[in-house]
């Protein structure tokens, strides 16, 4: 599924093309993705002027002119194409295009979702912090109110794993299991170690590893797993950098450690660590 990088991979794509534009015409192939469109979800966008393109977590969030917000969410497969006029069809199969935007400067917006695991919803701007999907969300991972010391008041008493915590969105917003192995690798902390157990000074680590590994994932536009590309088809690179993700078997990244790496299954989820390096 689409983490942060990805997803903020997606916005960028998407805002040189759709903000300042109005949205001519918006169909829908289907009645639902993930869960039902809106009510009159079509004639709520067409004829809207699109101001800003922005992410919260994992969700993309189209602020529109009728003082609405479209949300977004991909899922693990949904895929968003610019098609520009006279320019080449995107690589996907349109029998999954589930919804399609023509904008005033003559590009097309294809939502293409195979598995149908994306949804879209639309929030009145005043009511956008109490929407179901954003009203419990933490902090973002390279926002100001991330740290070590918001880590150490949101682990307090908690038993769970600090792997499970970090997936917790509640904690911290945007973080999926492939950046969270990698960030615990960065800090040198088991993915299985209790979070409550974490001391202040390797939880600001663990703070500074997660902003360093969203920041470089972000740089290299995102990890190419499975169905996830940008916007023009691009595939992203961070999986070339993983430390940990993938790599079971595989020897450890530290030339003086010697180990390999180890995968553990903790809540369904694959967890990948070095049993020497992580303690």
């Amino acid at each position: 599924m689409p983490e942060l990088p990805e997803v903020e991979t997606v916005r960028t794509g998407l805002a040189p093309i759709m903000e300042g534009a109005h949205i001519v015409a918006a169909t829908i192939n289907r009645p639902n993705l993930r869960f039902a469109f809106p009510a009159r979800f079509c004639a709520r966008l067409e004829g809207a002027g699109i101001i800003a393109l922005r992410r919260r977590a994992k969700y993309l969030l189209i602020e529109l002119s009728t003082q609405e917000t479209l949300i977004a969410h991909l899922g693990m497969s949904g895929r968003f194409s610019i098609l520009a006029p006279g320019g080449p069809l995107p690589d996907t199969n349109p029998k999954h295009d589930h919804v399609e935007w023509v904008l005033s400067n003559e590009h097309k917006i294809v939502y293409n979702d195979p598995r149908r695991f994306g949804f879209m919803d639309l929030a009145a701007n005043n009511a956008l912090a109490q929407n179901r999907f954003l009203a419990d969300l933490g902090p973002e991972p390279l926002g100001n109110g991330f740290s070590g010391a918001w880590l150490r008041e949101a682990f307090t008493g908690k038993a769970q794993s600090v792997k499970a915590a970090l997936l917790d969105q509640r904690i911290v917003a945007g973080l999926g299991n492939i950046y969270v192995c990698e960030a615990l690798y960065c800090a040198g902390i088991r993915p299985q170690t209790p979070a409550s157990k974490i001391s202040k000074e390797r939880l600001e680590k663990l703070s500074n590893c997660v902003r360093k590994i969203i920041a470089t994932a972000i740089t290299a536009g995102g990890s190419t797993l499975r169905d996830f590309a940008a916007t023009d088809g691009a595939l992203g690179y961070f999986q070339h950098r993983f430390s940990v993700y993938g790599r079971e078997g595989e020897a450890c990244l530290n030339k003086e450690c010697g180990e390999t790496i180890v995968r553990l299954v903790q809540s369904g989820r694959s967890s990948f660590y070095c049993p020497k390096c992580q303690h």
